[in-house]
């Protein structure tokens, strides 16, 4: 894999790493719209790539049937409104853990980045390992963090409301540990903050506070 991915002078590229509900999603929303950039949301491509392994009833830990999906990804798919389900987030998980699906993704983010759409400036990218492996060299690189149990309440208030119940909220807690063991130890493309990321703990932080403190540090690298 291409790690080594240089970008037209005049391209802004936003890399925004994180574990799952961490916080990475809102805040890159809010600063695409803020600095006028295009958005991609990687994660997306995987929760894309999962749906359409368990639509036809594959397994997403078999790699033939991980790739196959992966080489027919598409705009549509990541407009499907089940991409936010539970189940294709934890199938999502075990797809970007097999290197020849990373592999197969990695032309789509790279093209995004050098050929932002609409006309924009630049782009944003929310992952895990935007600013390691897909675009080391960006403009800027933040690293979001959270507590686990932080963001499996948040997690559960997405997903169910204010009224979630302990069995649903210990069941998301548990599984956002097992992804971020998968994540953390995969041998492609680890989770893991680049070494010159700007580390932000959204922990006791609202969103706001958050995204003052990133456009701070981006707009000084700009």
């Amino acid at each position: 894999m291409n790690d080594n991915t240089s970008l037209d002078d005049a391209s802004i590229v936003i890399a925004i790493d994180g574990p799952a509900a961490s916080g990475k999603g809102t805040l890159a929303r809010k600063l695409a719209k803020y600095l006028d950039l295009a958005l991609l949301d990687t994660g997306a491509l995987y929760r894309g790539t999962a749906l359409s392994v368990l639509k036809v009833g594959g397994d997403p830990s078999d790699e033939m049937d991980a790739l196959s999906a992966a080489l027919r990804i598409g705009n549509a798919d990541l407009n499907d409104p089940n991409l936010r389900n539970e189940s294709t987030a934890s199938a999502a998980s075990k797809v970007a853990a097999i290197p020849s699906v990373r592999e197969a993704l990695l032309k789509y983010q790279h093209d995004f980045m050098k050929n932002p759409p609409d006309g924009k400036e630049g782009s944003i990218l929310d992952g895990r390992d935007i600013g390691t492996v897909i675009c080391p060299n960006a403009t800027a690189k933040i690293f979001i963090i959270a507590e686990t149990e932080t963001r499996a309440k948040r997690r559960a208030l997405e997903v169910f409301g204010t009224g979630y119940k302990t069995e649903e909220y210990d069941r998301i807690l548990q599984d956002l540990k097992q992804r971020d063991e998968r994540d953390q130890k995969r041998a492609s493309a680890p989770l893991k903050a680049a070494e010159d990321a700007y580390l932000l703990d959204t922990t006791n932080s609202d969103i706001e506070a958050v995204f003052e403190k990133a456009l701070g540090f981006i707009l000084n690298k700009l």
